[in-house]
């Protein structure tokens, strides 16, 4: 009788899996500590993006890139919003479908310092192949961060003496007081990811120059990665059917409002071919 009593009570109280979202601190797309704390583009989509996923508890973590990435590599139920896709990653993280388009991570160099760039640069775009093969500088650059497959391509040939990896949570703005006392001469960013910490380090952003990388788009595209688990596989199919809708009415309003003013009017008139295809 207590077996047929127990088997009949209705299964309210299982417990759900709870599914940790790895968040570094990328403003503007999310930004942990500050007076701007919590109000990053992907900080605002995380609660609209979990109401739609009562399946799961949720766990924010923040972390560096490399912590995420080990986290993500290893069997866990665990999921990144804002990776880009590269074919190495993709062997071991399952992605979802484009979530948001980002303006292409580039090159940031204090503007006192341009004429020593001058022989590389045109129409606002660095070689940064030419540049870096020149051996004439120090590039800053974050570890475990993919820039694109154009600009990882041509970081794998880089010499190793001439790019100083940074592995802090705080590794841009680190890298913009490096660049400002000389210790690099130029580093790769996201320009809104590049100003945002200017700011934050009391660096004007008058004084910096953002260049476009030869051969770079205009935009990336960023996705949701999840741990290649069952459970990370599950969660991907859900994701995807909440980002369809979320990509389009919350998501590039949330990326816009942290631009500048031309560069926010020429992303909304592109933002309307983003996601033509599903």
């Amino acid at each position: 009788m207590l077996v047929l009593a127990l088997t009949s009570v209705p299964r309210v109280g299982l417990a759900k899996d709870t599914l940790i979202w790895v968040l570094r601190d990328l403003p503007p797309l999310t930004i942990a500590d500050g007076p701007q704390q919590g109000k990053g583009s992907i900080d605002r989509l995380m609660p609209l993006l979990i109401a739609g996923m009562p399946e799961y508890n949720h766990q924010l973590l923040h972390v560096n890139r490399a912590r995420a990435m080990q986290m993500l590599l290893e069997p866990t139920f665990t999921c990144d919003p804002t990776l880009l896709w590269t074919a190495e990653r993709a062997k071991h993280i399952i992605f979802s479908i484009p979530t948001y388009a980002v303006i292409s991570n580039g090159m940031v160099i204090q503007r006192r310092d341009i004429e020593h760039f001058t022989p590389f640069i045109s129409n606002g775009t660095v070689d940064l192949r030419a540049l870096l093969a020149s051996e004439s500088i120090k590039l800053g650059v974050v570890a475990e961060r993919s820039y694109g497959p154009v600009i990882d391509l041509i970081m794998k040939s880089a010499p190793s003496d001439h790019v100083n990896t940074h592995y802090g949570n705080d590794a841009v703005g680190s890298l913009l007081q490096m660049e400002r006392l000389g210790r690099v001469q130029a580093l790769l960013s996201y320009w809104p990811e590049a100003r945002f910490q200017a700011v934050q380090q009391g660096i004007p952003v008058e004084d910096l120059a953002f260049f476009t990388v030869k051969g770079s788009p205009k935009y990336q595209f960023a996705h949701v990665g999840c741990s290649d688990t069952e459970q990370g596989r599950q969660a991907i199919e859900i994701i995807n059917r909440e980002m369809r809708v979320l990509r389009q009415t919350k998501l590039i309003e949330f990326y816009a409002e942290w631009l500048d003013p031309q560069s926010r009017a020429q992303y909304l008139q592109d933002a309307k071919a983003f996601f033509q295809r599903p």
